[in-house]
């Protein structure tokens, strides 16, 4: 039986629920973020502000700029957690296979409760009605045997929108896709992809496996599989999950330790977010190394007890790196993971209480929710590099 995967992405979530609140802001530009006087960013803008080119993360003096009519509010995660609760509870009620992405969107596997509620397109039918008549919002929904093509669909679909794609219609779904729409392919990789003449999908398509892993390592097995809609992902609710990683690819490849390790801090920083945003801790602490020949390495270390301070892990995290024999190779990416939850085990890495520790992680996390991501940095990235 095809696996059947509904990929659920809210619309504008932040600004949705701002104008669902308020009739006045209804019809528009609303914009969720901070200060346009300030250095905050846009975390969410309604479709009425889209159509000026405001994008998340646009720091909100430019979206003022472009839109100098548009409503400014700040971020009320509160309510938006609340609401989140809301979407993930009505999931809930069809699969128990249900993955949250973040606040606004999710990955359902609903290929055993056909029996139950009907088609996949039934069921993603009925929840984007019982979406907007239970809670005065609307999601774009994609349909599709795995969680690549329904992510995909559900872009498609934006906003307010359903696509279905079926095993009959993924390829010529993909033919035309620009590489950069792939999973994992960034701006470095779709440029190296372009000196090959490679754009679009299709045009990935004529390249055998052998040729692509030559080129891109490991990397050019999954473009090869992604290129053909093959994906074998499970769709893994929180009680399921079994890490929690970020990885980086650098515009340029480098040697500069300190542009590695100020990475570094940034990749633990956000793993440390999502652990807490999941109520996940974790005793093992692995870290990645891609050369700009391709190699890759992986370190690890576990922990004497679990954790999701982000001290904890970007401190383990630079051991690691102190173990790599760096030379005068360059670095072509480098992640973060930390797994092993909930496990007790007998290695000892750091002689640490984290209870002694000041609880920082969560003032800033909530800081961040209410003023965007890059409202507050540690003095250590203030020069730090940027990153894809």
């Amino acid at each position: 039986m095809s696996r059947q995967i509904i990929h659920i992405d809210m619309d504008a979530f932040f600004a949705a629920i701002e104008q669902r609140d308020n009739n006045g802001l209804r019809g528009k530009p609303v914009i969720v973020g901070g200060d346009p006087q300030g250095r905050g960013v846009v975390s969410s803008a309604s479709y009425e502000a889209r159509r000026y080119g405001i994008k998340s993360a646009m720091p909100c003096s430019q979206a003022q700029r472009r839109c100098p009519e548009a409503i400014f509010l700040p971020v009320d995660m509160d309510k938006y957690h609340r609401v989140s609760r809301q979407v993930m509870a009505l999931l809930g009620e069809y699969t128990p296979l249900v993955e949250a992405v973040s606040v606004d969107e999710a990955f359902l596997d609903v290929t055993g409760s056909r029996r139950l509620f009907g088609s996949a397109e039934r069921i993603a039918c009925d929840i984007r009605r019982r979406i907007s008549k239970q809670l005065g919002l609307t999601a774009s929904v994609g349909v599709a045997p795995n969680k690549f093509l329904a992510k995909l669909a559900s872009e498609k679909a934006k906003p307010d929108g359903l696509v279905i794609i079926g095993d009959n219609q993924m390829q010529e779904f993909l033919t035309n896709l620009p590489v950069i729409e792939l999973w994992g392919v960034g701006d470095s990789t779709a440029q190296s992809l372009a000196k090959l003449g490679i754009n679009t999908v299709q045009q990935l398509r004529q390249y055998p496996q052998a040729v692509l892993m030559e080129h891109f390592g490991n990397q050019g097995r999954r473009l090869y599989r992604l290129a053909r809609g093959q994906d074998d992902s499970p769709v893994e609710p929180d009680s399921q999950r079994k890490s929690v990683s970020h990885e980086t690819t650098f515009a340029e490849d480098t040697a500069n330790e300190q542009v590695l390790r100020a990475t570094l801090l940034q990749l633990s920083e956000q793993v440390g977010r999502r652990l807490r945003g999941h109520n996940l801790r974790g005793r093992t602490i692995s870290l990645k190394v891609r050369f700009s020949d391709f190699t890759t390495i992986t370190r690890r270390e576990t922990l004497a007890d679990s954790t999701h301070s982000d001290e904890q892990i970007y401190y383990t995290a630079g051991q690691l790196l102190d173990t790599v024999k760096l030379g005068r190779r360059k670095v072509r990416l480098v992640g973060v993971e930390v797994s092993n939850f909930g496990q007790s085990g007998q290695l000892l890495l750091l002689e640490t209480d984290e209870s002694q520790r000041p609880p920082v992680d969560k003032p800033i996390d909530e800081l961040r929710e209410r003023f965007g991501p890059d409202s507050i940095k540690r003095a250590r990235l203030l020069e730090g590099p940027d990153t894809e």
